[in-house]
């Protein structure tokens, strides 16, 4: 069997540029909250709908949909702190009540986008172009070299922020110590809005990219939330750096099955995937798993 090699290394950067994403948003929320957030697909979602709602009746620029989508996401994020972790985050089992209520966000919220749109799929315009990009002998298409460099600046503006400013610092610190944060002053709430709707805006902008391939609809957020997670959990839950490098061993993983078995066996490799992975190393390539036995 002729394999594109080319090709399987373009969808493998793609995959783990999209899926470190997402797996950014889960790390940082339960490394800084203490999340587990399940609502995160529905921000995908919400966000594919904004986007294409910004295509439909303000502008179809690129940097105006893909605004539409950042603001979208970010705006559903502030909600779902605003009703899963400012009144839960200081109960007994915020663990376990957190995760629950943010189920029941998502399960809730899938049904208002049917009610609100529908179950058809809706297709956003193509915002890179329709011809393929060249550099020398590598044709890449359009779609995939704009999601892989859009990804790619958004999680370095990210990292920077988190790195170089006040707020971001402060937001390590929550990593770090959420206790010793809060006895220096860090406000808890105000750093878990500017949280979750930076995380949102994350998944946003993955919503985004990923509709230029699929299509948005409902449950657009559903499968995008299980690779979110599978990638966060083989990082290690809390770790940045171990996201990173399970979004890029699990796009290998996703793209070698797809030209070699077949896309119906993706999910299976994945999962065997993160079970290799935490059999090996039980925290995660990177992670905090520690803090879930607490």
């Amino acid at each position: 069997m002729d394999v594109d090699w080319g090709f399987v290394a373009i969808t493998a950067l793609t995959l783990g540029c999209i899926y470190a994403l997402l797996a950014l948003g889960v790390s940082i929320v339960f490394a800084s909250l203490g999340l587990v957030n399940m609502a995160h697909g529905l921000s995908f979602a919400v966000a594919g709908y904004g986007a294409w709602a910004t295509a439909q009746w303000v502008s179809a620029s690129p940097l105006v949909v893909m605004g539409g989508g950042l603001l979208a996401g970010a705006v559903c994020g502030l909600l779902i702190c605003s009703v899963a972790f400012i009144p839960l985050h200081d109960k007994p089992n915020f663990v376990v009540r957190g995760l629950v209520a943010t189920l029941a966000i998502s399960l809730l919220g899938v049904q208002g986008l049917l009610t609100v749109f529908g179950p058809n799929a809706k297709s956003l315009p193509p915002l890179f172009g329709t011809q393929p990009w060249v550099w020398g002998s590598w044709q890449v298409p359009a779609d995939k070299g704009g999601a892989i460099v859009c990804a790619l600046v958004l999680m370095g503006i990210t990292l920077l922020w988190m790195t170089r400013s006040r707020m971001g610092l402060q937001v390590r610190a929550m990593m770090q110590n959420p206790e010793g944060a809060a006895l220096v002053g860090i406000g808890v709430r105000r750093t878990a809005l500017i949280v979750m709707a930076v995380t949102g805006a994350m998944a946003g902008l993955a919503a985004v990219l990923l509709s230029q391939t699929y299509f948005v609809s409902p449950f657009s957020g559903t499968t995008p939330l299980v690779k979110g997670l599978i990638v966060a959990l083989a990082g290690g839950l809390g770790s940045v750096p171990g996201a990173v490098a399970a979004a890029a061993m699990v796009g290998v993983v996703e793209a070698l099955t797809g030209a070699l078995l077949g896309g119906q066996y993706v999910l299976i490799t994945q999962f065997l995937f993160i079970i290799a992975v935490l059999l090996w190393r039980p925290r995660g390539l990177g992670g905090l798993l520690s803090h879930t036995r607490e």
